[in-house]
């Protein structure tokens, strides 16, 4: 079991939805300036990150692949999300990247011998900042071939106003391309990717009731002998922000076996020239540690149920294939880890859980997903 308990730094500018308004509390002196044009920001992060205008050719935005219908993970459900570009396939599943911002830098924690934190599943940038520079660039996702094509999409587009009110002509790309990220980043950071709004977050404030299914799920899922989920997807009240974030930002090796229908493995070889015997190392690829090797960091549960398909390769479609997974891997005939090295046979393998005890443990992470009404 770890012991790692999730510290976050939070902004000191706390979001609060009331109907269409956003009231800001600051500490600066110039209060109602600073709200105003933070707001202004988040309006030109979500303009960006809708915009389909902004890849090459024109068709995808970042919604495309992180649809709020779906969690803000992929549209379709597909196990790797298509490109800009017909044909053209990155190797990982589109994650949820809902309530990303509460993730700390990446960091090595001595006391429990891990990694945790950073952004991407494998951990190789270390802010919302970065993370949303990222896709536009890569040619495998929304194709731009460099900064001056996307800043010139920009001062094409309808909200540039907009974007010179928050932060003045676009005179160097770079300066632009960066503060494009800060208005992305700042929508990430809004209460639309972090309502907090699921029936587990009112069953909390003693506003919704459990059915006795869901309340067996829930302990069960806490039970660190049993369950073992909250070991690391954590059901305590993170210290700063009061929130219950279900992830501890962690790396783990779940033995997730190798996805032979990625697409990813029949593109072209100028982008994948070793095809089908391509290895995603995850987050030891990253740091060149083999002792890392095939681990990728822990998500959120939050919104689990409607962002299939599941793990960084998309292996599983259901909750019911993943809950059962973790139950039974060391004792039926699954299919091989894809690197089975580093594969955590500790917490998860041989959980001696019942068919009911796993229907249990779904029917509670079902309760995790925002919208309840």
């Amino acid at each position: 079991m770890r012991k790692y308990k999730l510290t976050i730094t939070i902004t000191f500018l706390i979001i609060v939805v009331m109907g269409s308004s956003i009231i800001l509390s600051s500490c600066s002196k110039d209060r109602d300036l600073v709200s105003t044009e933070y707001i202004d920001k988040i309006r030109l992060g979500k303009l960006l990150f809708n915009d389909k205008n902004l890849s090459n050719p024109i068709g995808q935005s970042c919604s495309s692949c992180h649809s709020t219908s779906t969690g803000f993970s992929d549209l379709n459900h597909s196990i790797v999300s298509e490109g800009a570009a017909n044909g053209l396939f990155g190797n990982r599943n589109a994650p949820n990247i809902a309530y990303g911002m509460f993730a700390p830098p990446l960091y090595f924690d001595n006391v429990d011998s891990t990694y945790v934190g950073g952004f991407f599943l494998d951990g190789r940038v270390n802010t919302l900042e970065e993370q949303s520079q990222k896709p536009f660039l890569n040619p495998l996702e929304m194709n731009i071939l460099n900064v001056q094509m996307l800043i010139g999409k920009i001062k094409e587009a309808s909200y540039y106003n907009l974007y010179r009110q928050v932060y003045g002509e676009a005179t160097d790309n770079n300066t632009a391309f960066n503060n494009l990220a800060d208005a992305i980043a700042s929508f990430e950071k809004s209460p639309d990717l972090n309502p907090f709004t699921s029936k587990y977050d009112y069953y909390l404030k003693g506003q919704a009731t459990f059915t006795t299914q869901e309340l067996r799920g829930m302990q069960l899922f806490n039970d660190t002998a049993k369950g073992k989920c909250a070991n690391c997807h954590i059901s305590d009240a993170d210290v700063l922000s009061g929130k219950v974030l279900f992830t501890d930002f962690t790396y783990d090796n779940i033995g997730v076996p190798k996805n032979m229908a990625n697409p990813f493995y029949t593109i072209p070889a100028t982008f994948n020239p070793l095809g089908s015997n391509a290895v995603d190392y995850g987050l030891g690829g990253f740091l060149n540690d083999p002792d890392n090797y095939g681990r990728f960091k822990v998500p959120t549960l939050r919104n689990a149920a409607i962002s299939a398909p599941y793990f960084h390769n998309g292996f599983y479609n259901t909750l019911e294939e993943v809950v059962h997974f973790y139950n039974k891997r060391d004792v039926e005939p699954f299919p091989a880890a894809e690197i089975p090295s580093t594969v955590n046979h500790d917490e998860l393998g041989d959980l001696h859980l019942t068919t009911q005890e796993e229907k249990d443990i779904v029917t509670f992470i079902k309760t995790l997903t925002d919208g309840f009404k």
